[in-house]
């Protein structure tokens, strides 16, 4: 008889593991149909497809590129059907029903302010129009048998000249249901350093902040996102592979970088659907997730943007378990991981941690042991 702990989960017990999710994107996770009726609300008229299965391949070819700027180009569609507070409570709640439906039960989702302003809102009206929309949704997901909470990270872009705005808008609302910062956008070219005051302000306030960073560019970026500025966790940081060398004979080495970042334990938000669409990685069986989790860095398995990659916290483990042939003990592992990095106070993870998760996999793990007394239990018996 083998314990579940040694065996690969199924998709139905993947789905159903509780899952913590730090790196997604609210312009990233739209439904198909929702950007349609959005667009015919509002008259947008450049959407490429008006059928939401139609949308929704063409979303996902178009960012399967190769490329982190072709990939940002699809943002225009979603951001454009983003603009009101209407629209935007219904795209948060419709975010936080969607991935409690499927299993996380905390998650960070992220989103720039600044791309919402296009039809009269301010800065504050639209942080208060997602806050609401992630309550909607939480209420939503209660009533559906699913819990979840969602905070959200205020993202500044690296091509523009507000991130000490959005810093101070995240300090802000900070007890409001706001937990963090985030700069994106293109890398190459825009280094986090150019963002320094924002940085400086969010350290001297106490607040967290990450920073996408060795997901285009390569080691320099997450260098300078360290020890320019502070970064308490990394946006893939993928790259970090760049400074391990793997012998022919098995020893593995580590630069000085690398072991930093392990040693530090630095959390690693990983996207590997979307490290393939944009080039940094070949496939999922080649992602250094696999050598990072072998060698204990603090990775994180994230979405980015799950209508962009068609993917779901669900999809990017039966990915992960297939490739790496990963087991419930490995998706706990990466789960506690996620929770230990959140940005909510320690006794909340903490809680988190050890009434929800560990709960979770270990009612998952004893299934094994009903099952096999489901098959065999009365065969052999008899009467009184």
């Amino acid at each position: 008889m083998t314990s579940q702990t040694h065996s690969v989960p199924t998709a139905d017990q993947i789905r159903r593991a509780p899952k913590v999710l730090l790196h997604d994107h609210l312009d990233g996770g739209l439904r198909p149909g929702t950007i349609v009726e959005l667009a015919r609300e509002q008259g947008y008229e450049n959407l490429p497809e008006t059928e939401p299965d139609k949308l929704g391949v063409w979303f996902r070819e178009a960012a399967d590129s190769g490329s982190l700027e072709r990939y940002l180009e699809t943002f225009a569609h979603t951001c454009a059907v983003m603009q009101t507070r209407e629209a935007l409570f219904r795209v948060a709640a419709e975010c936080a029903v969607d991935l409690a439906e499927d299993g996380v039960v905390y998650a960070e989702v992220r989103y720039a302010p600044e791309q919402h302003l296009e039809g009269g809102l301010t800065l504050e009206e639209v942080v208060e129009a997602v806050n609401a929309g992630f309550r909607e949704g939480e209420r939503r997901a209660r009533e559906g048998g699913h819990r979840i909470r969602v905070g959200a990270l205020l993202t500044a872009m690296r091509h523009a000249a507000r991130s000490l705005e959005i810093a101070e808008l995240a300090n802000a609302y900070r007890d409001s249901g706001v937990v963090g910062f985030d700069i994106a956008g293109a890398e190459a070219g825009y280094p986090p350093t150019r963002h320094l005051d924002a940085f400086e302000y969010l350290k001297r306030e106490n607040n967290h902040f990450t920073i996408h960073a060795g997901e285009a560019f390569g080691l320099p970026s997450i260098w300078q996102a360290l020890q320019w500025c502070g970064a308490d966790r990394l946006g893939h940081g993928v790259r970090i592979i760049d400074d391990i060398e793997v012998a022919d004979d098995g020893p593995v080495r580590l630069g000085r970088l690398a072991a930093y970042v392990r040693d530090k334990r630095i959390p690693l938000e990983m996207c590997p659907s979307s490290n393939l669409q944009t080039g940094a990685a070949a496939s999922i069986a080649e992602h250094p997730i696999g050598l990072l989790r072998t060698l204990h860095f603090r990775a994180t398995v994230n979405t980015d943007n799950r209508l962009m990659s068609g993917t779901s916290m669900s999809r990017e483990f039966e990915l992960l378990t297939e490739a790496f042939a990963y087991t419930l003990d490995d998706m706990q592992w990466f789960t506690v991981n996620a929770m230990k990095s959140a940005f909510i106070p320690f006794d909340e993870r903490l809680a988190m941690i050890n009434e929800v998760i560990k709960p979770g996999y270990a009612e998952l793990r004893s299934e094994w042991l009903f099952q096999q007394t489901t098959a065999t239990s009365g065969s052999s018996g008899t009467e009184d």
